[in-house]
């Protein structure tokens, strides 16, 4: 079985990579299965409901989150109604939506969960360990489970992968848009990789307009955070390959591609 996971989608280029990249390569890369983090889908910040739709008609299976989950307030109105959807489980159980779901595919039950990281992150969230742990040990167990970390701090990370090494099929992190080299499998047979990258404006600084994501980093200057509208788009994932009979993960091939648009 192969999974595709496609890293943090950015505004309309990135929504429009996607959609041709799946379009290209789904037969010939064998994709049975489509997770990615949509949480920059609206120019971004957050995701409208006519974005997501518009994801998951493109051939995304599963919509993961972040931070930015509910920068677009209209989230607050679909995404009960919505199991493709994922929001980071570790929020405070005020926040609507749900953060693990069991989903179906080639015979097999896939379990995806979406953490959400506390280290340099802007606000409290629950601890993450201990969620993930909840999960494992009172919810329904699929044949696979692949956890989305959404995290700044890159030991943040791999501490929550080394804790769950053998007890969870993979962990890949997003949030930091730029993808890592560290793609492997842990002893324990646990898939990993830091962060798989972004979908988005090739020529920005993590996607945004980069004249003034460099004024605010140089000067301290705050200015409207805007995507960068020239140059080319990026597209990053990752493939898994998952051995039908012991639903470990025994390849892991990063996908980097640029678009002309």
């Amino acid at each position: 079985m192969n999974i595709l996971f496609i890293g943090d989608i950015v505004g309309k280029k990135g929504r429009k990579a996607v959609r041709l990249f799946l379009e290209e390569s789904m037969d010939e890369l064998m994709v049975d299965f489509v997770i990615a983090n949509g949480e920059n889908a609206t120019h971004g910040k957050g995701l409208t409901k006519e974005h997501m739709l518009e994801l998951l008609s493109a051939g995304i299976d599963v919509i993961t989150l972040g931070n930015h989950a509910f920068s677009k307030r209209e989230i607050n109105t679909y995404i009960n109604d919505y199991d493709e959807i994922l929001r980071p489980l570790n929020f405070h159980p005020i926040f609507p939506g749900k953060g693990t779901f069991l989903y179906e595919a080639e015979d097999k039950k896939i379990r995806v969960t979406n953490l959400i990281g506390r280290a340099f992150m802007e606000y409290e969230v629950y601890n993450p360990f201990d969620a993930l742990e909840k999960v494992i040990n009172e919810e329904e167990k699929g044949d696979i489970h692949i956890v989305d970390f959404h995290a700044e701090a890159t030991g943040e990370k791999q501490s929550l992968a080394w804790y769950f090494d053998g007890k969870v099929t993979a962990i890949l992190g997003t949030h930091t848009h730029v993808p890592t080299a560290d793609l492997r499998i842990l002893p324990q047979g646990t898939a990993y990789q830091s962060d798989v990258g972004m979908v988005g404006p090739y020529d920005g600084i993590l996607g945004g307009d980069r004249e003034n994501m460099v004024q605010r980093t140089r000067t301290g200057y705050p200015c409207m955070f805007e995507l960068e509208e020239n140059g080319p788009t990026l597209f990053c994932a990752t493939l898994l390959t998952i051995d039908d009979h012991t639903n470990k993960v025994v390849k892991m091939k990063p996908i980097q591609k640029i678009f002309d648009i």
